[in-house]
C-alpha cells in the first residue's frame, strides 16, 4: 500500500470541544447527507475551511475598500482611465459592432 500512503493529504490529529447541540446537529446533517461530507471530520475540515476563505474575502475586501478614500490611489486611477479611455472606446465600439442586430 506504499502508493495509497503518498497519495494521501498529511492530517494531524487535534482535538475540538464543541457544544453537545451544535455536535448532534452536525452529526444529523451528515446521517441524512445533507452535506458532501462523509463524516463529522470531514464536515468540520470543510468548515473550517469555509471559514478561513470567508475570512480572508474579508481581509481582501477591506483592502479595497481603503481604496476608495486613498487620495493617491483615486488620482492614479483617474489617470489611468483618461490614458485609456480613446482605446476602451475604440474596444467598445468594436464590440457593438461584431454584436448581431436585435
Amino acid at each position: 500500500m506504499p502508493a495509497l500512503t503518498a497519495t494521501r493529504k498529511k492530517r494531524i490529529r487535534a482535538t475540538v470541544r464543541i457544544p453537545r447541540a451544535l455536535y448532534e446537529e452536525v452529526r444529523g446533517v451528515v446521517r441524512k447527507r445533507q452535506s458532501t461530507a462523509d463524516n463529522i471530520n470531514d464536515f468540520v475540515v470543510t468548515a473550517i475551511r469555509a471559514y478561513v476563505k470567508l475570512l480572508e474575502r474579508r481581509r481582501i475586501d477591506a483592502e479595497f475598500a481603503g481604496m476608495a478614500t486613498d487620495a493617491e490611489y483615486q488620482e492614479e486611477a483617474v489617470a489611468i482611465a483618461q490614458e485609456f479611455s480613446a482605446s476602451d472606446w475604440e474596444a467598445f465600439e468594436l464590440g457593438q459592432a461584431s454584436r448581431p442586430e436585435a
